[in-house]
């Protein structure tokens, strides 16, 4: 499986983004799918996930009420909204696949089997 993400780009506090991550490679229905973040000098962290189901969907607390991730089956493509932007939302942000990972592991990246590049989200103040 194959994963590209993109939609990053500059804007200022406040405003919006949407990020897509799209697979190939793979039968997307079948996998949990994650976006995870890294900032300077930061660790890697999860921002929200998919089960395998689709049938659940995981937010990290810091990012609760603004933002939103969906899936499009038919697409191979999942989505990021990102609504009322802070600076520190400033990162790299990366899509990520599996197709058996457990719930308890779903917020960690090295247990996806499949990790895509970033695309760099700045916020501005």
């Amino acid at each position: 499986v194959q994963l590209q993400a993109s939609g990053g780009g500059m804007v200022q506090a406040g405003g919006s983004l949407r990020l897509s991550c799209a697979a190939s490679g793979g039968t997307f229905r079948n996998y949990a799918m994650a976006w995870f973040r890294q900032a300077p000098g930061k660790e890697r962290e999860f921002v929200a996930g998919f089960s395998r189901s689709g049938g659940r969907t995981y937010y990290a607390d810091s990012v609760k009420g603004r933002f939103t991730i969906s899936r499009d089956n038919a697409r191979n493509t999942v989505y990021l909204q990102m609504d009322s932007l802070k600076p520190e939302d400033t990162a790299v942000y990366y899509c990520a696949a599996d197709q058996g990972i457990i719930l308890s592991s779903i917020g960690i990246w090295d247990q996806y089997d499949y990790r895509g590049q970033g695309t760099q989200v700045t916020v501005s103040s």
